[in-house]
């Protein structure tokens, strides 16, 4: 019996083939062909929180963060590092999604590794401020989340820049980045001296960051404290200028 008696099939008739397109409607298209549109209803929901800062004084720049990383109302982890050391001379705090923020310092530091190698001599902070800008304003509109202050010393002394996921590039004395920056900067312009010694600097970072744990869910842990300055202390055997001081 054949095939056309049994499932009522009828071949289709080839010999005169339509020589006109789909209208622009016809298309079948995917789903993730505009990914902004795309991100916007189909993309993940999550409450990013913690709480970062960073200012200039005297003696250099202080950076200081808490260690929980969180996914919505879930703690992912208590013990995570929100300061990266960039480059000898350089380090950034990280607010916003963790892979985004790991992801992009990475880039950052193959480019000024690179850019140091071509120049033979260290790159500012404002130029890598600028670079890091510039290449993540290309992604603006696709739910890149990254909010850092970098913080440097170069030849024009210590430098702070705050830099956004959309391009943003600021420069400035003192900035609180996160969920828990509201009441960072209530403890900060407080207490904040340009001329305070290192110690009144430690104790007011680590004060401001503890003040933000206790009223912001999504902050808490310890206090990860970097300093970084002109050269190395004399406690230093490594040749860092980022210091780590976990409270």
């Amino acid at each position: 019996m054949a095939l056309q008696d049994v499932c009522k099939w009828q071949a289709p008739d080839t010999r005169e083939a339509s020589p006109h397109l789909p209208q622009a409607g016809g298309w079948a298209v995917p789903q993730g062909w505009d990914p902004q549109t795309f991100l916007q209803i189909h993309g993940p929901r999550l409450a990013h929180g913690t709480t970062t800062l960073a200012f200039r004084f005297r003696h250099g720049v202080i950076a200081a963060a808490d260690t929980r990383s969180s996914c919505g109302d879930y703690v992912a982890c208590p013990a995570s590092r929100k300061v990266i050391p960039v480059h000898r001379h350089l380090l950034g705090t990280t607010s916003g999604t963790s892979a985004d923020c790991v992801t992009w310092y990475r880039v950052l530091r193959r480019e000024l590794r690179l850019r140091e190698l071509r120049e033979g001599q260290l790159p500012s902070v404002a130029g890598a401020a600028r670079l890091l800008s510039v290449m993540m304003s290309r992604y603006r509109g696709l739910d890149l989340c990254v909010a850092t202050a970098l913080c440097g010393w170069d030849r024009s002394g210590p430098a702070l820049f705050y830099v956004y996921s959309d391009g943003t590039c600021l420069q400035g004395d003192i900035f609180s980045v996160g969920s828990g920056s509201p009441y960072a900067y209530g403890v900060l312009d407080g207490g904040y001296r340009y001329d305070m010694s290192t110690q009144e600097a430690y104790a007011l970072a680590r004060r401001a960051v503890a003040h933000a744990t206790h009223r912001d869910a999504y902050s808490g842990g310890s206090v990860d404290l970097f300093h970084v300055r002109e050269r190395p202390g004399p406690e230093q055997e490594r040749e860092e200028e980022a210091t780590p001081d976990r409270a």
